[in-house]
């Protein structure tokens, strides 16, 4: 009850900070952080508040300078981001996924990602989804109940893949109106958004997309297909001009890295008007998986080193999902933080990791979340004491192989079922390779002490 208490109590203040800075964000701004000063009167925050007030004096500073972009957006778009992520994704939802673990000792993600579709516009080289064609799909009553069932477990961030989404576009909309206290993110190749989709964003205010790019237009054209990239920057000119909230999605292969980590990359994505961008490293699942794209551990090394020095200089909000453990302690599929769940309703620990003890059309989330294959990753989380070797497929040597084996989880793959070990033996060397420069970076990071 007082916990209860205390979390809606810091909503409301945080509800009512959120208005008193619309009126006039830049000077308002100090205001809030005197405020804050003064809360916080046994210093928890200190160290973060001097950080932002150091940041804020600076007009050029690139974090004045994002949080400054986030006040020209849609006044719209901006209140519901507010409201439903920070809002409902982090305060509402903190205390109901905390009581759904504590309750059922299991893993309850904060964001649950589906495929409304397999089906997709482009062919990618090294993608999976090309394989599937749009033999896969999820109806609306069934995507609708997974957001019925998350909600009730304390899960408020639902996020799209495929397959290209967009594909199922009309639905998504529906689903994002119906749950309007959900934030709702896709990852999409961008060339299905246009000017109607784009004012149907405006109408109901809680869609982000996250665009895929491959690099400037020689890269993502090659592996995307031609014309792609010129179609990705329409899109991307088209949610500018209406002031909506989207951001990039960037996988880096042996092929790009050297592109997708350079400052004119970083540049040319602000200049876009994109206020985020997720990094992926490529990894080889699937029959026709191509693992002469994976990065080498160089390469690696160069996006953990680059990323970090631009999150110093750039108004960019920045994720690396393998590089970047040492935030989140470690791997956080498996409903740690997320999970995914494929256009045949398989719920998978993660979207790189295509295998399955439970089926969202046979079983409850609830029940898939305390499956054998959901509980292994539970008890072996994290993989490492090097939290930048997060991963059991890419970090470690058959350590996928080896909690597959221990439930009854099947290749979920329908066109070219592949045996977990066939999966693992491509990514040995990777993974041999990494640990030493994984090992001299962890040495020092200030985590590791």
């Amino acid at each position: 009850m007082k916990q209860n208490l205390g979390s809606s109590l810091a909503s409301f203040g945080i509800k009512q900070a959120f208005s008193y800075l619309e009126g006039n964000p830049r000077k308002n701004m100090p205001q809030l952080i005197k405020w804050a000063e003064k809360f916080d009167w046994k210093g928890n925050y200190a160290k973060e508040i001097r950080g932002v007030k150091k940041s804020l004096s600076d007009p050029d500073n690139n974090w004045n300078i994002l949080v400054n972009n986030f006040w020209n957006l849609d006044a719209g778009v901006r209140k519901k981001t507010f409201e439903n992520f920070f809002m409902n994704g982090v305060f509402r939802a903190r205390n109901k996924l905390d009581e759904s673990r504590a309750r059922y000792h299991c893993n309850v993600p904060w964001a649950i990602l589906m495929d409304p579709t397999s089906a997709c516009n482009l062919r990618c080289t090294g993608c999976w989804a090309a394989d599937y064609g749009n033999k896969m799909n999820m109806s609306y009553e069934t995507l609708d109940d997974i957001i019925r069932q998350g909600k009730e477990l304390g899960t408020y961030f639902y996020i799209y893949s495929g397959g290209e989404p967009l594909i199922r576009k009309k639905d998504i909309i529906r689903l994002c109106e119906k749950h309007n206290d959900c934030m709702f993110l896709a990852f999409t190749n961008g060339t299905l958004i246009d000017e109607a989709f784009a004012n149907e964003m405006l109408r109901i205010k809680n869609f982000i997309p996250a665009i895929s790019l491959e690099g400037f237009e020689k890269e993502t054209d090659s592996r995307r297909g031609e014309g792609t990239y010129k179609a990705v920057e329409k899109a991307m000119d088209i949610l500018h001009d209406k002031k909506l909230l989207f951001g990039n999605s960037c996988t880096y292969t042996r092929t790009n890295t050297e592109i997708i980590g350079s400052e004119e990359y970083f540049d040319f994505m602000v200049s876009k008007g994109a206020m985020f961008a997720w990094f992926f490293t490529y990894m080889p699942v699937g029959v026709n998986a191509v693992p002469g794209l994976l990065a080498t551990p160089e390469q690696r090394k160069f996006m953990y080193q680059q990323i970090r020095k631009f999150r110093k200089s750039k108004p960019l909000f920045t994720l690396d999902f393998w590089n970047d453990g040492e935030y989140v302690n470690g791997c956080i599929a498996g409903g740690r933080n997320f999970l995914h769940i494929n256009a045949n309703g398989d719920i998978e620990p993660c979207a790189f990791i295509h295998y399955s003890d439970s089926n969202i059309h046979e079983k409850t989330l609830l029940e898939a979340y305390q499956s054998p294959m959901f509980m292994q990753y539970k008890q072996n989380q994290p993989f490492s004491e090097n939290m930048l070797r997060p991963c059991p497929l890419l970090d470690h040597e058959y350590k996928l192989a080896e909690m597959v084996d221990k439930t009854a989880a099947k290749s979920t793959d329908l066109e070219h079922p592949e045996d977990v070990h066939d999966l693992c033996a491509k990514t040995v060397h990777a993974a041999r390779t990494w640990k030493p420069v994984a090992d001299e970076l962890w040495r020092q990071t200030p985590a590791s002490n």
